[in-house]
């Protein structure tokens, strides 16, 4: 009888899988205990429970100005990576015209470059066209760290989109954007929503690349909390963090409701 239908077999694989469960969920359980400490000190595990840390960071316009900002622009920069990287994607997976692995393996870059280089090299290019630091050089280097997340996905829907679809709709004299309209896009929303589900969390919590292109009234949530690590050691940063934790199960949750997360991948 193989190991894995034994019941010793069973029974380390259960243990084996709530370990490394465990292991995942235990820094995020960590940031929630310490955020409830009713003590003015960072510490775990709590010697109380509390929900002060909470108020007090939602009157932190330091906090809350930095996480509308970078809902903003992670949601910007999600919208353009899928305007253009959507027919990237299609034209990658379509068509075999010389240099369009060249172009594929620019388009992926930004995933094997370091983010550091990559932000010094955005601050340098933003310096020399005279756009600086700021909103549009946060856009603008936020767009180039998710487009990869969008074409890399995109491409594998389209490699499992039926071409002879596609095909049957010309044939039926449908033009271009009927077909595109009709056909391609609804049966590539999973890969879509996937696309978009990476490009806005990798936006929104990028501090390595982030921290180049900030500038002194324009600072994204994790830049901000990565500077108050260094001038206070009070559970109002852990409370932040929890509710960033809160905020994104909310999200997985519901798209889980709305198109299962088992058709995104």
């Amino acid at each position: 009888m193989p190991w894995q239908n034994s019941r010793l077999g069973v029974l380390a694989w259960g243990l084996f899988q709530a370990f490394a469960y465990l292991v995942l969920a235990l820094p995020s359980l960590v940031i929630i205990g310490a955020s409830l400490n009713p003590g003015s000190v960072l510490t775990f595990p709590p010697h109380g429970l509390t929900l002060a840390w909470y108020l007090r960071a939602a009157d932190t316009p330091a906090f809350t100005d930095s996480f509308l900002l970078s809902v903003e622009l992670a949601s910007a920069a999600t919208a353009l990576s899928l305007i253009a990287g959507t027919p990237a994607a299609y034209a990658l997976q379509r068509y075999r015209l010389p240099g369009l692995q060249s172009v594929q393996a620019l388009l992926l870059s930004p995933l094997v470059i370091p983010a550091i280089v990559l932000g010094i090299g955005l601050l340098m290019f933003c310096n020399l066209i005279g756009v600086g630091q700021g909103l549009i050089a946060l856009l603008l280097g936020h767009f180039v760290l998710t487009l990869p997340y969008v074409v890399r996905t995109l491409v594998a829907s389209f490699s499992l989109f039926d071409v002879v679809l596609e095909e049957a709709a010309q044939s039926l004299r449908a033009s271009r954007f009927v077909t595109w309209y009709r056909v391609i896009l609804p049966n590539i929303v999973p890969g879509l929503l996937s696309a978009a589900i990476f490009s806005f969390v990798t936006s929104f919590g990028n501090v390595a690349l982030s921290i180049f292109l900030v500038s002194g009234s324009v600072a994204t949530l994790p830049v901000q909390m990565f500077a108050a690590v260094e001038h206070s050691s009070d559970p109002t940063l852990a409370a932040v963090a929890s509710f960033v934790i809160f905020i994104t199960g909310i999200i997985v949750l519901t798209i889980d409701r709305l198109a299962g997360l088992q058709r995104l991948v």
